[in-house]
């Protein structure tokens, strides 16, 4: 079994809780989580870091604002304050590091705060995953995600579970999975800095990239989305795959929002092939 470390990384303006394997490998690769109710970056990343860590040195933080990271003691006004914040997390994390260069994976929210660090950074980035991206203009607010957006209205464990099977497309066969990880994410999304930064985050609007500055990313991006995800729709990454100047897309069938875990290997395989040159 890959050992995953864990340690708070202390930057100028935050503290970084840090899951890494694969420390010591000449390429990285920053893993960046997406929101909701209780969400931990080891709980999305898990088995990606334990897959990609014989090549690869694995980063998976949790962002600010988010489980064991540090919260913000004045709400940010807007989401791009908040958009900002993360993304300064991210630089002054991989500088801490001495990393110049990695590639990064994002994870719905963790996609628009991957394509935010491509405008302002671009030189900092290689390859990019975008796994279930929302954000774009033609990505609809669905019933599933506006009930997890209502979860603190009457929290509750029975609640959750609900939530977090419709993240996936066969609920059945997920729900080991699902019940490995619901005491944890419930204790989490039930710290009062947590459920204060949330509401915060779900309070704001998402700004989308306008077309014009996603004509000029010109890194190497792979979009992978479930054809079944009902909290993004696959179209949110029809629209970033016609704009974006370098992209591919895969698109896996009976799969849902949480390609990464649904589908862990194939997923695994398919973004250390791409970072490999291979595809």
């Amino acid at each position: 079994m890959t050992n995953i470390s864990q340690a708070t990384i202390k930057t100028a303006n935050y503290e970084t809780y840090l899951n890494r394997s694969g420390e010591g490998n000449s390429e990285a690769i920053l893993f960046l989580h997406g929101s909701g109710p209780g969400v931990a970056a080891i709980a999305n990343w898990r088995y990606a870091l334990q897959a990609c860590s014989e090549n690869y040195d694995c980063l998976a933080p949790d962002l600010f604002g988010f489980a064991q990271s540090s919260h913000p003691e004045i709400l940010p006004k807007n989401r791009q304050d908040w958009m900002d914040q993360w993304v300064n997390q991210v630089i002054e994390l991989l500088d801490e590091l001495n990393l110049q260069k990695v590639h990064v994976v994002g994870n719905s929210l963790g996609c628009s705060i991957a394509l935010e660090l491509l405008l302002e950074y671009p030189e900092r980035f290689d390859k990019v995953v975008l796994m279930g991206p929302g954000g774009t203009p033609n990505t609809k607010l669905s019933a599933e995600l506006a009930r997890a957006k209502n979860f603190y209205d009457n929290p509750s464990r029975k609640k959750l579970h609900q939530i977090m099977s419709w993240f996936v497309n066969e609920p059945e066969k997920m729900a080991p999975i699902i019940d490995g990880i619901i005491e944890t994410r419930f204790e989490t999304a039930m710290r009062p800095e947590v459920q204060r930064s949330n509401d915060s985050i779900f309070a704001t609007a998402t700004v989308p990239v306008p077309v014009t500055a996603l004509n000029r990313i010109e890194n190497q991006v792979l979009l992978v989305h479930g054809l079944n995800d009902r909290v993004c729709s696959v179209d949110s990454s029809y629209y970033l795959v016609e704009h974006l100047l370098n992209a591919q897309l895969h698109v896996f069938g009976r799969c849902g929002h949480w390609t990464q875990i649904e589908k862990k290997d194939e997923f695994n395989t398919l973004i250390q092939n791409y970072f490999a040159g291979k595809i």
